[in-house]
């Protein structure tokens, strides 16, 4: 296995991003996968998310939670066994906006960034809102051609917003990424190229296996082509915008970034954040209280909850949103409306809205997918009781 080779500047090409591949392959023994996840963003060319004004702090809860039990599937386990066993490296949970628990383990350290992997789709997607609200987009029942006529005569012609976000376009894709002959497998040797505008030209020439909005697919690349559809709506770059609207007035301790398809080219917005896990909190925190800072709306009204929600497609309940996940509660009820942000190495963002729960999960997991032992959701549903009805 190649040894992480990595760039001294992120404003730079990358000296060697072949073992990229071993880590989406899941083939990294832990302490290099760890090294990667901390210093991912020095192996591609990146964008500043820049971070403003005074930092908005967390006053911590009178009861701090150490410990509580945890049944997933059919075993019984408890916190130690979570952040253990599913190799957490951070992990922060707040209560009526105080926390209740705080940790740091693998090496990893308040001040240092994690790289989000798949929880950047639900940034990008929420970025899609700001651009509506902003008058840049009319609605989600707008085609995706009217913004990127380079579209047209591919298969995502005729395809609305709301179809792209909720990944029903019914074009083909397979998002495995341990297979290297997947269409995701393909679009991370096109990353690693970083040859500008290639991500999309690969979007524009894939088939259309369904009819959009009759079938639920998991694409990361549908994610690209919203990272284009928000340059072209907005003429700015993702990482400028969110900076703009969102990351400069949410009171961040830091600077992110977001990778690049190439230098000074368009934000991977299927993954590539690199921030704190402090600051990824008070992105969710900035979610959960709707889409408002400081009394100014910046998400639709609605748009928060039409998100997270689940919803039929085709017949089936689809537990995704607009890039996010529904999270049932243990009864497998929906009543709390709670969602979260993935990604594949064991990185969410829960929020329970009816709660006021966050809890955010830094993790370093084998395998990029289904390696955890101890089920995500039912330890999200776990601590909601610990905190809401004792232990």
């Amino acid at each position: 296995m190649s040894q992480p080779k990595l760039n001294p500047t992120s404003s730079e090409p990358p000296l060697d991003t072949g073992w990229m591949v071993d880590l989406y392959a899941g083939q990294m023994m832990p302490d290099d996968q760890v090294q990667a996840l901390q210093t991912s963003e020095r192996a591609f060319a990146t964008r500043v998310i820049k971070r403003g004004g005074a930092v908005r702090g967390f006053k911590a809860a009178a009861r701090q939670i150490e410990d509580f039990p945890i049944r997933s599937n059919d075993q019984d386990y408890d916190l130690y066994d979570y952040v253990s066993r599913n190799r957490v490296a951070g992990l922060l949970i707040t209560h009526n906006d105080a926390i209740v628990h705080e940790r740091y383990e693998l090496s990893f350290e308040a001040d240092q960034r994690w790289l989000s992997m798949s929880m950047a789709k639900s940034v990008a997607t929420t970025l899609i809102g700001v651009a509506i609200q902003d008058g840049y987009i009319a609605s989600v029942e707008e085609l995706l051609t009217k913004y990127l006529p380079e579209l047209i005569g591919s298969a995502y012609d005729g395809v609305s917003i709301r179809q792209l976000i909720q990944m029903t376009s019914g074009v083909k894709w397979d998002d495995t990424h341990t297979n290297p002959a997947s269409e995701r497998r393909h679009m991370l040797d096109l990353q690693l190229s970083q040859d500008h505008g290639a991500i999309m030209a690969y979007m524009a020439s894939l088939p259309r296996v369904a009819e959009p909005g009759t079938v639920w697919n998991y694409s990361t690349g549908e994610t690209h082509v919203v990272g284009a559809l928000v340059k072209a709506a907005t003429g700015k770059w993702l990482a400028d915008y969110l900076s703009e609207k969102i990351w400069s007035k949410l009171g961040m301790e830091s600077d992110a970034l977001w990778w690049l398809e190439a230098p000074g080219g368009l934000e991977v917005a299927g993954s590539g954040i690199c921030a704190t896990l402090r600051d990824y909190v008070r992105f969710a925190r900035f979610v959960l209280e709707d889409g408002v800072i400081g009394g100014e709306r910046v998400l639709p009204e609605g748009w928060v909850k039409a998100a997270g929600a689940a919803r039929d497609v085709g017949g089936q309940l689809t537990h995704y949103g607009y890039m996010w996940w529904s999270v049932p509660d243990a009864a497998g009820s929906f009543e709390d409306g709670a969602f979260s942000a993935r990604g594949i190495f064991g990185q969410f963002l829960y929020i329970n809205p009816k709660k006021n729960i966050l809890i955010a999960v830094l993790s370093s997991r084998s395998k990029p997918r289904l390696s955890e032992v101890i089920v995500d959701n039912d330890f999200f549903n776990a601590a909601v009781t610990a905190i809401t009805k004792g232990y």
